[in-house]
């Protein structure tokens, strides 16, 4: 399979890929845990069907130490016994604002006082822009059926 587009290829798409890359890099980089960062970007990803992100995000947290086992319940996470109450909260933020179209109210006010438990507003911050961050990468992903399997830990940098 190859993808439709590729949007490196357009100077302006590829601008403003750089810009997004570096929003990444910037949320990687923060006082948000990676082993979170990766499990809600690896949810998000199953969630919406995108399997480059949900390939790349599962080799990134192998990459970093994350245990096979934990990854392959976050599909499962709710009847899971390996996920912190701070993860846990963060993969329900995850779902929530991922399946936003399906709340009437979008993200509820009990989903978001259990996320700020555990997170201070810093951090909230961070995980709801890693959150939109990631469905926007599986978006672009699939809209261009980009495939997945071949992704490399660190590859874009």
């Amino acid at each position: 399979m190859e993808a439709r587009l590729n949007l490196t290829e357009s100077p302006v798409a590829a601008k403003v890929l750089r810009h997004f890359y570096t929003a990444a890099k910037t949320l990687a980089d923060s006082n948000l845990p990676a082993a979170t960062q990766n499990l809600v970007m690896l949810r998000a990803s199953q969630i919406n069907g995108c399997g480059f992100c949900t390939d790349m995000h599962f080799k990134d947290a192998v990459h970093i130490g994350e245990t096979p086992v934990r990854l392959n319940l976050v599909a499962a996470w709710r009847e899971s016994t390996v996920f912190t109450e701070a993860e846990r909260a963060a993969l329900e933020l995850t779902e929530e604002a991922t399946r936003i179209a399906d709340g009437a109210g979008g993200i509820g006010d009990d989903v978001w006082d259990r996320a700020a438990k555990h997170y201070d507003d810093e951090q909230l911050g961070l995980l709801v822009l890693v959150i939109g961050l990631i469905n926007a990468a599986n978006r672009m992903n699939i809209a261009v059926k980009q495939p997945a399997g071949d992704y490399q830990p660190g590859q874009f940098g």
